[in-house]
């Protein structure tokens, strides 16, 4: 069964954390509120969590998971960052927004797509992320929590116990962030792409 606990969405309370630390690096998978929406969650390191959180959203290797990290530094620690990229990742972090980036050593072959070795990076602004990141002390690999068939992330902590109950071990509800997932852009080219249109806006990549 799901725990759900109620977290303050602006000053996230410390135990509450620490335990959904723990509960990860144990190899729990946890629903946690972005700036954007609602996001499983799981160890970098934890192949069958990773593989239980693809089996959730009906996702197979080639559709990216997203490495959610606490600032710029640690994108350019697990991706190949070019001087064009690293200005375009500093004018748009923390924000809405995930990166398509060519993964480096660091990172499991397992969590990068198969053919052409990148994964989604991004650093959110929601207060309980960043806090849970930071009690983590290590990236948190992650997808927007939607389901198969659903038009939209789900956004209330009930009625993801609800739909999940028997999958994860951990709900961290601090209320509604929202439905609208980030905008995808991918970096591996020689001019920004757009993947998805999300909450970021696409202003600072010409392509609004």
């Amino acid at each position: 069964m799901a725990r759900i606990v109620n977290i303050h969405p602006d000053t996230p309370q410390h135990r509450l954390l620490a335990q959904a630390a723990e509960l990860i690096r144990d190899g729990g998978i946890v629903a946690l509120p972005t700036d954007s929406c609602y996001a499983l969650g799981c160890h970098l390191g934890d192949k069958e969590a990773m593989d239980r959180i693809r089996m959730i959203r009906q996702i197979d290797e080639r559709h990216h998971l997203t490495l959610m990290v606490r600032d710029l530094s640690e994108i350019a620690h697990f991706a190949r960052v070019d001087n064009a990229q690293y200005r375009l990742l500093k004018a748009t972090t923390p924000g809405s927004y995930t990166f398509i980036l060519e993964g480096t050593k660091e990172l499991p072959r397992r969590v990068m797509h198969p053919r052409r070795k990148t994964i989604g990076l991004r650093v959110p602004a929601h207060p309980v992320a960043l806090a849970m990141l930071q009690e983590l002390n290590e990236p948190l690999l992650t997808t927007t929590l939607q389901l198969p068939a659903d038009e939209a992330p789900l956004t209330e902590g009930w009625e993801i116990q609800d739909r999940l109950d028997d999958q994860i071990e951990l709900i961290l509800d601090a209320g509604q962030c929202g439905t609208e997932p980030t905008t995808v852009i991918d970096l591996t080219g020689r001019a920004p792409e757009l993947i998805r249109a999300g909450r970021g806006s696409l202003a600072p990549f010409g392509l609004d």
